[in-house]
């Protein structure tokens, strides 16, 4: 709120308790609770700890039930909580290939070497108002069924068995990795940066980029090489100790994009990638995170930049919500003493432009008599 403005405490006082009200709702019904929001809202509870960049499902759906179901506002609230936590360190990089698999799919491969896994997902389902779930109906218990644990071959391993892919990025050993929370932006942004951005990027936003991709604007033909989504263990190295300590298990979504390159004078036809890693079950935001990724690397492989999609500035400038949502929302703020000034403008304008009109009649007049 700007110091210019006064007063208006209790309205704001009374603003607050109307939201309470509002929150709460019919006093006949149950409270929700945290426990329901988790269980029921998982997929909105790992998206807001996506963008709020903070794996706490507890958390999350306190931010869920205090925002009213707002998902912005409530990534707003979680990423405030997360500026008010220390830092211990930095954990050793997830091995998602030694992921406890509960959905796996590839559309580049029918017989994918481990076998396609559908596990929880809308792909299959009639988009049709379930009338049953207006009631407490019993859901079948049997198909439930445990994570499948061990290593599993990606696609781009078969590939790169052929070398038909482009080789696994390599980090330079005395490479710290940055954080984008911490330190201020700078463009051009090295890869890991860059993925920090979009992992917590709006999904709406970057969807949205995404399917520009696929439309033309920065065509570079994906298939989804390979989706997986289950549970990795959390490892942070302590010096003292001289090995790695587990600080427990998260559920991660990853996808790997495959795209075809023509080849360049320094490179070979081959497919290259886009990556995409993002907290729980959260699919659409991988995949779109990965078509982002590999638009923004048009530069590595010589392509033209043409589309929105491949510039880096305009994409990572733009697509934090919690960034845009308080750039577009303080609009609701008082501008008055702004607005006074430019009234005052526009009708001295408008007086200067009624005399000049008001001349070139009389002159006119002159002409014609």
């Amino acid at each position: 709120m700007y110091v210019a403005v006064k007063g208006g405490e209790a309205a704001i006082a009374n603003a607050h308790r109307l939201l309470a009200d509002r929150r709460r709702g019919d006093r006949s019904l149950p409270a929700l609770t945290i426990e329901q929001v988790i269980e029921q809202l998982a997929l909105s509870v790992d998206r807001v700890m996506a963008e709020a960049s903070l794996y706490d499902q507890s958390l999350a759906a306190l931010a869920i039930r205090q925002s009213r179901g707002d998902m912005i506002e409530a990534i707003f609230l979680l990423r405030a909580y997360r500026t008010t936590l220390p830092r211990f360190g930095s954990s050793v990089p997830i091995d998602t290939a030694a992921m406890q698999i509960e959905r796996r799919i590839s559309a580049t491969y029918k017989d994918l070497p481990g076998g396609q896994l559908l596990g929880p997902t809308f792909d299959y389902t009639h988009r049709l108002l379930d009338p049953t779930l207006l009631t407490d109906t019993p859901v079948d218990e049997g198909a439930r069924k445990p994570a499948e644990g061990g290593s599993t071959m990606r696609v781009s391993e078969i590939l790169a068995e052929e070398g038909l892919i482009e080789a696994d990025g390599e980090m330079p050993e005395e490479h710290v990795a940055g954080d984008i929370t911490r330190e201020p932006m700078e463009f051009p942004m090295p890869r890991d940066l860059r993925l920090q951005a979009l992992a917590r990027g709006d999904e709406g936003f970057l969807l949205a980029l995404g399917y520009s991709t696929q439309r033309g604007y920065g065509r570079t033909h994906p298939f989804t090489g390979e989706i997986r989504i289950g549970e990795v263990e959390v490892e942070l190295d302590v010096p003292e100790l001289g090995f790695a300590v587990s600080l427990g298990r998260i559920r991660v979504t990853e996808c790997q994009m495959v795209n075809q390159f023509k080849g360049s004078a320094k490179a070979p036809p081959q497919f290259t990638r886009g990556y995409g890693l993002v907290f729980g079950q959260s699919e659409r935001k991988a995949m779109s995170m990965s078509l982002v990724d590999r638009a923004l690397r048009a530069g590595e492989f010589g392509d033209d930049i043409v589309a929105p999609a491949q510039d880096e500035e305009f994409v990572i400038s733009h697509c934090d919500n919690v960034q845009a949502t308080g750039f577009v929302e303080h609009l609701k703020l008082p501008h008055y003493v702004d607005f006074q000034a430019e009234l005052d403008l526009v009708r001295r304008m408008r007086a200067e432009y009624e005399a000049k009109t008001a001349r070139g009649h009389d002159d006119m007049k002159d002409a014609a008599e």
